[in-house]
């Protein structure tokens, strides 16, 4: 398993209207194929930052995903919300913790 990791800078002013349109998403990503979870965090520091943090089977599952038409409506509903492209990572589990 492994975490895709999206740090979301919005545009000022967004942030309700983009929290709104990934609550709506989240449908899209419970039905995918390989996801087993989907979070997204608002930063404390940075004004209009978020974290989505989505667990897949696979990176090949969330690529997979990226070619399908739930992830094109993903982007209808939050694109327009974005200050500058996602900057996107994988990571991968090496401790667990409490």
């Amino acid at each position: 398993m492994i975490d895709e990791i999206a740090r979301i800078d919005v545009i000022p002013g967004s942030e309700a209207a983009f929290e709104a349109a990934a609550a709506e998403a989240m449908p899209l990503f419970k039905a995918a194929a390989g996801c087993h979870a989907m979070r997204l965090r608002r930063s404390h520091e940075v004004a209009g930052r978020y974290w989505l943090i989505i667990a897949w089977d696979s990176v090949e599952a969330h690529l997979a995903f990226r070619d399908t038409p739930e992830f094109a409506e993903w982007r209808r509903l939050v694109a327009g919300h974005f200050a500058a492209p996602p900057s996107v990572e994988h990571g991968i589990p090496t401790a667990a913790g409490f």
